[in-house]
Order: structure tokens, then sequence, then C-alpha cells
């Protein structure tokens, strides 16, 4: 009896610690991507806080949020608006804003930033929050480009450090990138797994490689558009509606580029 009381009581332990949901998180940049990620984990049930440097800009974040609410509500719940009306509060109810990151840390599960692609940035605000959040917090990135090990050494907690790349748009595109890195503990892996699951997502494995999987795949194809274009052999025009229409892509390359951004799309291939 008392082994099988104590095999119980392991196996009860082992699902605690596996099941050890991140219920709080906080989203470090109120972007369009941190925006995105800081609604759908408020719509999930988390309790989320939405970081970045300004008010106007929190406020401006907000907003966009609430609208992009709005619009889901009126497709969700076109034949009950009462319920939808209630969505859009219990997500907001669970929306705060802060201008002040080491003073919202203290007690979340995840740290997820969503800044400019730029290491030296990264690498200041992680050895920041490093010092102010507790010691079960989980940090990570959602760099479509940075190495998540280069990140993570700004750290003490590397076994407690990954990736998660959402796409633009966060509340439609239904693909997370879960990377590993090499120092990355299987329960910190784990856990990154289990909430991009809770919010509804689609995570797929990855390591700590250049691009991942969809950059490291989509980059060359656009930056050949580019070339071929360059090279006189078609026209911006034609190349995307030859992918469209020939390989059945709802964006041409010249599309999605400027759907992604110029900018964003050069720290991409800088980063590969």
């Amino acid at each position: 009896m008392a082994f099988v009381t104590h095999q119980i009581m392991r196996a009860m332990s082992s699902s605690a610690t596996r099941n050890a949901a991140i219920k709080h998180i906080t989203v470090i940049g109120g972007g369009l991507m941190g925006s995105g990620i800081a609604q759908v984990a408020a719509s999930t049930g988390h309790t989320v806080v939405l970081v970045d440097q300004a008010e106007d800009i929190l406020k401006k974040s907000a907003k966009g949020i609430e609208d992009s609410l709005k619009r889901i509500a009126k497709k969700k719940f076109a034949d009950k608006p009462e319920a939808g009306a209630a969505f859009i509060q219990k997500t907001m109810k669970n929306l705060t804003t802060s201008t002040d990151a080491a003073s919202v840390v203290h007690s979340t599960d995840l740290v997820l930033e969503a800044i400019v692609e730029n290491l030296q940035v990264k690498h200041e605000l992680f050895k920041t929050l490093d010092k102010f959040a507790p010691e079960h917090t989980v940090f990570a990135s959602n760099t479509s480009s940075l190495s998540i090990t280069e990140i993570a050494n700004s750290t003490t907690r590397q076994d407690r450090f990954g990736g998660l790349h959402f796409f633009n748009p966060v509340p439609l595109m239904k693909l997370v990138e879960v990377i590993q890195t090499p120092m990355t503990s299987q329960k910190t892996f784990d856990a990154l797994l289990d909430f991009s699951k809770a919010l509804g997502k689609y995570p797929v494995s990855c390591k700590d490689t250049p691009g991942f999987i969809v950059n490291r795949l989509l980059v060359p194809y656009m930056v050949e558009a580019i070339r071929l274009h360059e090279r006189g052999h078609g026209s911006k025009e034609d190349i995307d509606l030859a992918m469209k229409l020939g390989a059945g892509y709802p964006m041409g390359p010249f599309e999605l580029l400027d759907y992604v951004g110029l900018d964003t799309s050069k720290f991409i291939i800088d980063g590969k």
C-alpha cells in the first residue's frame, strides 16, 4: 500500500511539474507583434502585462487590441452580440499595461520580448530583467532572425530561455515556432510548447538555427525574386502573379516583402 501511495504521489508530482502552466505573462514591446501576442494571450484567459517605453504607445496598442477584438467578436458572435461584448470585456480585463518592465516581472511566469531586432538592445533588456524576475520565470524572444542562444547569454537562466516565434497577424496566424537552444531545459521547452497550445496555436519544434524553419526557406525565395526582377527577367507584378497562380501562394514574393516590411526583411536577411 505504501508503495502504491508513493507511486501515486510521484505521478501527481510529475504531472504537476509537467502541467505547471504559464498563467501570467509579461510582453515587452507594444508594436504590432507584441500587441498581437498580448491580445491572444488575454483572450485565452492568461493574465497579461503589456510593456513599452511610453504611455502614448501603450494607449495606441490597447486601442488596437480592442478594435481587433471587436472585429473578431462581430464574426465569432454574429448572432449573440451580448456574448461578443462579454468576450471583449473579459479579454480587456485580463490585460494591463506598464512603462516599467522591472516592476511588473516579479510575479510573472513568462517574459516574452517582441522589440526591435537589435542584439545589443535585447541583451540590455534581458540582462536587466534577469535581476528582477523570480527564479521560475521563463524568458523567451519573438525574434525572427537573431540567435536565441546569443540573446540568452545575457542572462543567468540559459536553461529557462527559449524562442517563441509568432507570425503576423498573430490573432489569425496559427503557427508558432518554438526554439530550443542547447541550454534550454526540457521542462522549459515543454512549458513553451504547452503555452503555445493553450493559445490555440500549432507549435513546431525548432533548433536554434538561422531563420529557424519558415524564414530559412522563405527568405531565400524572396531574395531570389528580387534578383530575378533586377536581372530584368520579370516585372514585380508578373512574378507575384506567377507564384500565386502557379504555386498556389496567397501572396507573391513582392507582396509578402511589403507586408512583412522591408526593414524587417533586411534584419532577417542580415541575421541569416
